[in-house]
C-alpha cells in the first residue's frame, strides 16, 4: 500500500473503533433501537468508504503492473473475488 494512503486510513480505522465503542454502550444502556440503529449504519458507511479507498489504492498500485506482466487471470480472480464477497 501506498504510505501516503496509510495514515487516513489508519485514522479512519481509529474512527471505526470510537463508533463501535459507542455501539456496544449503546446496547449495554438499552439506548432507542431507532439510534443504535442508526449508530451501526454509520459504521458500516465508513466501512465501505475504506474498502473503496483500499480498492482504489489497489487498482492503482497492483492491476496495472499485473496485467502488465501477464498475470491476468490471477487479477481477474482477485477482483471477482472482492466483487462476490461484497454482493453476498
Amino acid at each position: 500500500m501506498k504510505t501516503h494512503n496509510q495514515k487516513p486510513l489508519i485514522n479512519q480505522i481509529h474512527r471505526v473503533q470510537g463508533q463501535m465503542q459507542g455501539l456496544e454502550k449503546m446496547i449495554k444502556e438499552n439506548k432507542y433501537c431507532v439510534d443504535i440503529i442508526g449508530l451501526s449504519l454509520a459504521i458500516q458507511k465508513s466501512l465501505q468508504s475504506l474498502n473503496q479507498k483500499v480498492l482504489e489504492n489497489h487498482l492503482e498500485e497492483h492491476v496495472g503492473h499485473q496485467f502488465r506482466m501477464g498475470q491476468d487471470k490471477k487479477v481477474i480472480k482477485e477482483l471477482s473475488k472482492i466483487y462476490n464477497l461484497k454482493n453476498k
